[in-house]
């Protein structure tokens, strides 16, 4: 497996990027004519398509089991962690394009639109194999840059246009303190590829040096995921865009995050070999604690549901942050509690992706944003609204649906690490994220109309897409278990 051609090895990454300027190209022949349903199935086909690429190669065992293809001069990286995580991004996409057809048909730049989906796609999967601080430079702004755009993407909408510029400009703040953080790494180890700055780090030269840089990239790493305290674009940028971009953003491009955070702390940063001055899983437990607390309780006070679930998203990133903040120098367990953080990004982008994938829903709809707006719904869409509840129950972790085994899975592993206080907090944070889920639910199903109103016509491609999700996260973990398995595996490989 070693000796793949590099093309074989990134063709995830090579087909996202390829079917992005395919559309380009399409778009440009005729843009004022183009066919949306064309420009659907073709982004479509190419997420699809990389999606079957990435899975081919975690079923054919490509970069694993310590064979990890590294690829020019090892800036690149190969393995089965960026093959899980890949197929989280492409996963996302597939559902997002398809609902995009109904939510965009009456919307012009449908040709960019689907581009720069598939380009902060590729963006993010390279972001998975970086194995160079440099390189996850380059591929978190190729990620960042697009979805700038995305989020701006309703023109005419103040309100996308509004959350499109803080999203910009608090993404540049963040950009430059994370690139004063490599350049101090930098100077402390002299490389910027992982191995080599463990192995300078263990000389316990510069810690000090090394140690601010340690802490800005961490601060780079939880502006991306939107934790807390450099989490304050997200409310804003998920409310202001469109349903399926913050849908696209709150799942992928936090799993993008996470992808890289692990990478770069568990092996650039190793527990076993970093100086005693470099604390870095204290700095993520704090993270961890503070993230759910408060993403949960703000979650719990909005009376708008788009931004009650960004809030939620919040919530959700404090759980992934479990995994780098329950892990021990030496602790044999290392491997499980990453991958059971790794399963749980998994399964969060179907619940997640398909609860903003319902909210596109029900704007197409013309329905209001509210609870209140919500009252009575499931009496014009019965369908949708039983999917939107499993959604919502998978989202707080009540059985049988896939949020719950995830989160079981999770702070088990945190417990047999010797967390058991993490999971404690995150088990209580899951009771109250009840109270506000359900109030969606119940909503929909037990609240009178709060005035008359006719949904119009169904939209297939949005309910496709919600079907989907549905379907994955009540099967995702509960009747696949090797995903769980697959997790802990190829996060083990980081650990050998």
């Amino acid at each position: 497996m070693g000796q793949l051609p590099d093309w074989t090895a990134l063709a995830p990454v090579l087909i996202l990027a390829v079917t992005g300027l395919v559309l380009l190209l399409i778009d440009s022949i005729d843009a004022d004519t183009t066919n949306s349903a064309l420009l659907a199935g073709v982004s479509t086909l190419g997420a699809a398509a990389a999606l079957a690429a990435t899975a081919w190669s975690l079923a054919t065992g490509v970069g694993q089991d310590g064979g990890a293809i590294t690829l020019f001069a090892d800036a690149l990286v190969v393995d089965g962690m960026s093959l899980f995580f890949t197929a989280i991004f492409t996963s996302v996409v597939v559902m997002v394009t398809i609902a995009s057809y109904d939510y965009l048909r009456d919307h012009k730049h449908q040709g960019e639109f689907y581009s720069l989906v598939l380009f902060a796609a590729s963006g993010m999967a390279l972001m998975a194999s970086a194995n160079s601080l440099a390189t996850v430079l380059v591929s978190l702004e190729l990620a960042s840059l697009p979805s700038y755009v995305l989020v701006a993407y309703l023109k005419e909408n103040r309100g996308s246009v509004e959350a499109g510029l803080k999203y910009f400009l608090i993404g540049a703040l963040s950009a430059a303190v994370f690139t004063f953080g490599i350049s101090l790494v930098y100077a402390a180890t002299g490389s910027l590829i992982f191995a080599d700055i463990a192995e300078a780090l263990s000389g316990g030269e510069f810690v000090g040096i090394a140690g601010l840089g340690v802490l800005m990239v961490a601060g780079g790493f939880a502006f991306k995921t939107a934790s807390v305290p450099f989490h304050f674009w997200a409310p804003e940028a998920y409310e202001g865009a469109p349903a399926p971009v913050s849908a696209f953003l709150s799942s992928a491009s936090k799993a993008a995050g996470f992808a890289v955070a692990f990478r770069v702390f568990v092996e650039a940063f190793p527990l076993a070999t970093i100086p005693e001055g470099i604390n870095w899983v204290l700095a993520f437990q704090i993270l961890a604690v503070v993230t759910m607390t408060l993403g949960n309780f703000a979650a719990a006070t909005q009376e708008n549901v788009k931004r009650m679930l960004a809030y939620s998203s919040i919530g959700h990133a404090g759980y992934a942050l479990i995994g780098l903040a329950a892990l021990s120098a030496g602790g044999s367990a290392n491997g499980n509690v990453l991958g059971a953080s790794m399963a749980h990004l998994f399964v969060y982008g179907f619940m997640n992706t398909g609860a903003f994938l319902f909210i596109a829903m029900v704007e197409r709809w013309g329905v209001g944003r509210t609870f209140e707006d919500y009252n009575g719904l499931a009496t014009q869409a019965p369908v949708a609204c039983v999917a939107m509840s499993v959604f919502m129950f998978s989202l707080a972790g009540l059985p049988p649906f896939g949020g719950f085994f995830s989160k079981y899975f999770l702070f088990f592993e945190a417990i047999e690490n010797g967390f058991w206080w993490l999971a404690a907090i995150g088990a209580l944070n899951s009771v109250l994220s009840l109270f506000y889920y359900s109030r969606v639910v119940r909503a929909m199903w037990f609240e009178d109309p709060s005035g008359s109103f006719e949904l119009g016509s169904q939209p297939v491609g949005l309910y496709a897409a919600v079907m989907i999700a549905a379907v994955g996260t009540v099967l995702l973990l509960p009747g696949f278990p090797p995903v769980i398995e697959t997790a802990q595996t190829v996060a083990g490989t980081l650990f050998a």
